[in-house]
Order: structure tokens, then sequence, then C-alpha cells
């Protein structure tokens, strides 16, 4: 196992956080999600990452492509990859919204082209969907023997049995961000995100198991066994909300920004986020209501037509060494997949060992829920009924 560079454990001491490192470059976000440790060719020239969609003859992949939702990676984990593997990397932040990638992507996949991506990265449910099409290669575990380190309760799952197709990303919590000096209060149900007081300053995710999964425990039901007549009442609640303008808005990670700004007081939120945003605002807080709060995974995949999938299995493997996982997860701050990393990130941040909402003790998870893994008509009608409330 690699030992932490020291340089590492004071650069962390500094708490840079995503936010701060973003503002200070000239990239900004938009530049960041195209270019943040994107690999270079021989002559030290940046390499060209083809969009979703585009195959290797319109635009030639680097040795390695990979495609991951925003601010989910630290600062030196693919450049250390690319040193030690001797493997160029193009690493894109181009996932916001699962539908919406899957849309970008789904017309090649079903005609058995590449996509010029070599990993992709889905929240549990459309890793299932992906797999059930056909659209992802099988793991060559051989390539991949540090997948061992995953934890036992995601070894085997519902929607990929004995883990043929894919590997945990991170792990987190959907609950409540909010800044109590805002708000004028102490939050503690999921209900108390429509006090008429916070109206046009309340948003929710447009990740319908997200906000459709946390509205129902407010109304006393259960995700893991929902209906479509427990989808319709939870619409039914939040669709004045959304009439009255009381919710600003249906978002994506872009949230973070408003309810750091203080132009959001209180958002449905996932963990990693907020323990990041607390480092720029220390007013916020992350709730955990009593009522309960979502549980979920996001999965690196290999889709079909991918030119360099042992390189993407090596870099699997990488990642699911403790030593390298910790180093990500005291960036990020989610709940990571691989055994052995509370150990390791005790090396770059005592503090961060206690943190529940990164290794989450059993009251923690006591209080978290998994939403239904639903049939195909069932997912059309809870989609649709989550689309004409969000518009």
């Amino acid at each position: 196992m690699r030992t932490v560079d020291p340089n590492w454990k004071r650069w962390w001491t500094r708490r840079i956080t995503r936010r701060r490192l973003i503002r200070g470059t000239a990239l900004g976000a938009a530049g960041l999600a195209a270019a943040a440790a994107v690999g270079c060719d021989d002559d030290g020239t940046p390499g060209q990452t083809p969009s979703p969609g585009q195959t290797p003859t319109q635009a030639p992949l680097e040795a390695l492509s990979i495609s991951n939702w925003p601010y989910y990676i630290d600062a030196d984990t693919i450049a250390d990859f690319q040193d030690e593997m001797g493997v160029s990397v193009s690493y894109t932040q181009d996932i916001g919204d699962n539908d919406e990638f899957f849309a970008k992507i789904r017309e090649p996949l079903s005609r058995g082209q590449g996509i010029g991506r070599d990993i992709v990265v889905f929240t549990d449910w459309m890793a299932g969907r992906m797999i059930r099409l056909g659209y992802v290669q099988e793991l060559n575990k051989a390539n991949i023997p540090n997948w061992e380190n995953m934890r036992a309760d995601l070894k085997n799952v519902a929607f990929d049995t004995g883990r043929k197709y894919s590997l945990v990303w991170q792990s987190g919590l959907t609950g409540i961000g909010y800044n109590p000096k805002l708000t004028k209060r102490e939050l503690k149900s999921v209900n108390d995100i429509f006090d008429p007081a916070f109206s046009g300053h309340v948003t929710m995710l447009t990740e319908m198991r997200d906000t459709i999964g946390l509205v129902m425990l407010g109304l006393g039901k259960d995700p893991a066994t929902a209906t479509v007549a427990d989808a319709q009442a939870a619409v039914d609640k939040i669709q004045p909300f959304v009439d009255n303008g009381h919710i600003r808005a249906f978002t994506d990670n872009s949230y973070a920004d408003d309810l750091a700004r203080g132009d959001v007081w209180a958002a449905f939120a996932w963990s990693g986020d907020v323990v990041q945003l607390q480092l720029d605002n220390p007013d916020l807080v992350f709730l955990t209501p009593d009522e309960g709060m979502m549980l979920w995974s996001d999965n690196m995949m290999i889709p079909i037509g991918a030119e360099h999938k042992e390189e993407a299995e090596a870099f699997m493997n990488y990642v699911y060494d403790p030593a390298h996982q910790a180093q990500i997860e005291a960036y990020i701050q989610y709940i990571p997949p691989v055994e052995g990393t509370k150990e390791a990130i005790a090396e770059i941040d005592e503090s961060l060992v206690d943190n529940p909402l990164i290794f989450p003790d059993a009251a923690t998870l006591a209080q978290a829920n998994v939403f239904k893994p639903l049939e195909e008509e069932e997912e059309r009608q809870f989609n649709e009924l989550f689309l004409a409330l969000t518009g």
C-alpha cells in the first residue's frame, strides 16, 4: 500500500475547498469541467476529449477517458495515476443529471457504438438500466484485484448481482442543507422545508428519487415500497409550493452556490456538498430529518465500444487501494466504498475519522432509506409525475 505523501497532508491542512480552487484559477467552473486533470500528449499539449456520442474517427480518445459528476475527485489523483501507471487520462466532469447524460449517449449505445468514454459514473438505478439494456461491458476482475476491498454490503446488489458490471465510486446521503441564521430557527423535519417563511428561498433536486423519496418520508411513506399512489401523494404535497413560488427551482449540483451565498436558505442537498460548503460558510448545516434521509451510490462502468478497457480497469483498481481512496475522500467527503479508507484517512486528517457523514455509524445508517428498484412501467409513471411537477 502506498503511504500518503506528506506534501498532501500539509496541503490538506490548509483546507483548500473545491470552490476556492475554482475561484483561484482562470478556468472557472465551466473550464474546470472540461479541463481539470486532462491528460497531455507526448508534446505536452492537452489532449482533446470527444463529446459523448462521438466516434473515435471524429475525435481520438486519450489512453483513458472518464466522465464523472462535478467536484467528485481531488486535485491530485488523476495526475498521480498518470505518473504511476504511465496512462494518459482525460477526465471530464460532464454528468450533472442521470437522465440528461443518458439521453446524450443512448442513441450511439443502442447502435452498439462507442461514446468516446471508457468509464462513466451513474447512480444505482441508472446503472441498473445501463446493465439491462446491454450498454456496458462485464468487468475482468483479474485486472481489478483491489475490488475485494469493496465494503461487503455493496458487493451484491439487486441491479448487478456479484458486481459483474459495476464498482461503486462513492455513496452519499440526501437530506436538507440549510442556514439557521437565515431560517431563524433549527429545522428538524422534511416538512420544515415547506415553512411559508422560507418562500422563494427553497430548492429541491432534479433527481426524482431524492426529491420524491424525501417528501414520501415526510408523509410517513417508505420509499423502499413506494407505489405510484405514493408518488402522486408526494407530488400533490409539492405542487402548491411550486405554483406559489415557494420552491424557486429544481436543480442539480448548482444549488450549492446559492446555498453558500445565502440566496437559498434551505435545500434538498447531498451530504458531501454541504460538508464542503461548510468550509466556505460554517453557518451551514446538513440535517438528517427526523423521518430519515435517502441513501444512494454512484457506480463506475465501462460502456460498450470503449477502446481502453484494460486501462479503465487499472484505474478502478487504483482508486480501490485504501490509500488512494483516502486521498479522494479527504477532499470530496462522501461515503467511501473501500474498506481500510478510515485507517488511511487518519494519516491525512484525523478529524475526518469520526465524521458520521463520511463513516456513518449504526445510528446514522438506521436513518438511511433506499428507493426501491422500479419496473419499466412504474419508472415511466413515476417520471411522468415528476416531469409534470418540475416542468
